[in-house]
């Protein structure tokens, strides 16, 4: 009986790989001996001769690898868009609610699918999620998988109920309760014996949930656009504001401003309420008007500086026909209304208004830039003066070729431009 031992063998390419690398651990995991591996790292490699079908196992092994390599670079890009996205955006489930059961679950289907390759700790750290509440995700996915709750209503059994809810939404959105307020809808659905809950919790549920209660406006709305003239002088507009000085004493400004052209005609500021002093800026107003013109309509507000004497006989002469203006109909007198808006806060009450004097001194100044100077965004950049005598026509023309020209120096300058990258 012979005692010669047997000499073991091993695969060439398992020899090869560990020569090749000289990781000698790769062939102790593989049952090989330390001593055999690392004679196979010392010694020089045979020549090794192998069969066709072993080289055509060895081809198809390398087109696997490679469609491997290019599977593992087209996940290692998209992992690499998710981490950015998630960085970017940073999302932290201790603090987001995810209503839906099927997020939940595929939220813990993903996190047991990646636990063995990364690790619980380091999945949870990346999805910003504490333990405890996947622990509560997975009681709840055993025991109901409801709908639209953060936990299990067991843990806070003072909720609304899911018929409740229902209820409240039903009521919300039906049109036979939508003239009642929500407030009020609350305390009717307790005395229908319908929902008792409170006032605050309908309106939060309404809040969150983005429930619209049907109130489709059927009465005509406001009119975005009052009465507008069609030439200068047929429509003016008059109207009194008070101004607060800083002792405390108030002055009184009247104007009258052209509805066609928004040109302020005439203006006069006094210490005390005087009821003549409009007519006496509606005389100033009506000297520089050619004879034979049609009679300007005057829009005005019931006040006692508006509907007096004087100006009732400037209404008999036949020089003016007045309206008194109402609100939230078309014949308004808000033009007048808003210029006083617009002088006051982008120009008065930026000053110290210390005295009449300077008041007037800035109303003054003010009267002749808005005329003059600044262009109405009304009227394609004309100004008030342009536009009630007729000597801006060009100024649309002029600023629309001007537009155009600076377009296209624009394009040219920038075309002209070159940095590193396009060159």
């Amino acid at each position: 009986m012979s005692t010669r031992r047997r000499q073991r063998t091993y695969d060439h390419r398992l020899v090869r790989l560990v020569r090749e690398t000289g990781d000698v651990d790769l062939a102790i995991r593989h049952g090989v001996p330390r001593s055999t591996a690392a004679g196979w790292v010392r010694r020089e490699a045979r020549p090794v001769v192998t069969s066709m079908a072993a080289e055509a196992e060895s081809v198809e092994l390398r087109v696997r690898v490679v469609s491997l390599e290019r599977r593992l670079r087209r996940v290692e890009a998209m992992l690499r868009i998710l981490l950015a996205l998630v960085q970017v955006l940073q999302p932290d489930l201790t603090r987001l609610r995810v209503p839906h059961a099927a997020d939940k679950s595929r939220l813990l289907r993903a996190i047991d699918r990646s636990r063995d390759v990364l690790g619980l700790a380091r999945v949870l750290r990346l999805l910003r999620l504490s333990p405890s509440r996947l622990s509560a995700w997975r009681r709840a996915a055993q025991a109901c998988e409801l709908e639209d709750t953060p936990s299990c209503p067991h843990a806070s059994p003072q909720r609304l109920t899911s018929k409740e809810i229902a209820e409240i939404r039903g009521m919300v959105t039906s049109a036979a309760f939508r003239h009642v307020p929500t407030g009020k809808l609350a305390v009717l659905a307790q005395r229908l014996g319908r929902v008792f809950a409170s006032a605050t919790t309908w309106q939060r549920l309404v809040r969150e949930r983005g429930w619209r209660r049907p109130r489709l406006r059927v009465h005509p709305e406001k009119p975005t656009q009052g009465i507008r003239a069609s030439e200068p002088d047929e429509i003016w507009h008059i109207d009194t504001t008070v101004i607060r000085l800083l002792d405390g004493a108030r002055v009184y400004l009247h104007a009258v401003i052209d509805n066609f052209s928004r040109r302020i005609l005439s203006w006069r500021l006094t210490d005390r309420f005087e009821p003549g002093t409009s007519a006496e800026i509606l005389v100033e107003a009506g000297c520089h008007r050619a004879v034979g013109e049609r009679t300007p309509q005057l829009l005005a507000d019931g006040g006692v500086e508006n509907c007096n004497a004087s100006v009732d006989e400037l209404i008999k002469s036949g020089l003016l026909n007045r309206v008194i203006a109402m609100t939230e109909i078309r014949f308004s007198n808000s033009l007048i209304e808003a210029w006083w808006r617009v002088l006051k806060h982008q120009w008065l009450f930026l000053h110290q208004l210390d005295s009449a004097a300077k008041v007037r001194t800035l109303v003054a100044f003010y009267v002749e830039e808005h005329n003059g100077t600044l262009p109405h965004s009304a009227f394609r950049g004309q100004t008030p003066d342009e536009m009630y005598f007729g000597t801006g026509e060009d100024v649309p023309g002029r600023l629309a070729e001007g537009k155009a020209e600076a377009r296209q120096g624009r394009l040219e300058e920038n075309r002209r431009a070159r940095c590193s990258v396009c060159a």
